[in-house]
């Protein structure tokens, strides 16, 4: 009788220990469920703020890290490029920019990666722009 009720007790433990692990291992992913927030709107290459702007300057954000381990195993092209996360980070570089030099918002938004044996590189390029008073119009 004891043996069964110690078998039960075993079996009950063992899937509790799986579906902690399961959900253990479970992160949320915050950035997909909060937009951030930068201090500049943000259009990208396809898209266009309702009101009328004056562009202000070209910028852009490039760089090269080299490659990890977990990236370049077995002389093959795994996991490359950036995550969302870094990304964003490169958006965020961006939009600082912008707001230095007095920008409402960033247009034309472009990322674009590229890889080599030995390195990841990016590219993220923007315009910084104005947005132009409106004029009260009055009718008569």
């Amino acid at each position: 009788m004891m043996n069964d009720f110690t078998k039960k007790i075993g079996i009950i433990l063992r899937l509790l220990v799986v579906i902690l692990g399961l959900t253990g291992c479970f992160k949320p992913i915050v950035y997909l469920q909060n937009k951030p927030n930068y201090p500049v709107d943000v259009f990208y290459d396809n898209q266009r703020p309702e009101r009328p702007f004056a562009a202000l300057q070209d910028l852009e954000v490039k760089g090269e890290v080299p490659l990890t381990q977990r990236q370049s195993g077995n002389q093959r092209m795994l996991s490359r490029g950036n995550d969302m996360q870094q990304k964003e980070l490169l958006l965020a570089r961006l939009t600082l920019q912008a707001k230095k030099l007095g920008a409402d918002a960033l247009v034309s938004v472009r990322y674009t990666y590229y890889t080599s044996m030995t390195d990841n590189g990016y590219v993220m390029t923007g315009v910084a722009v104005k947005y132009k008073k409106e004029t009260d119009v009055t009718v008569n």
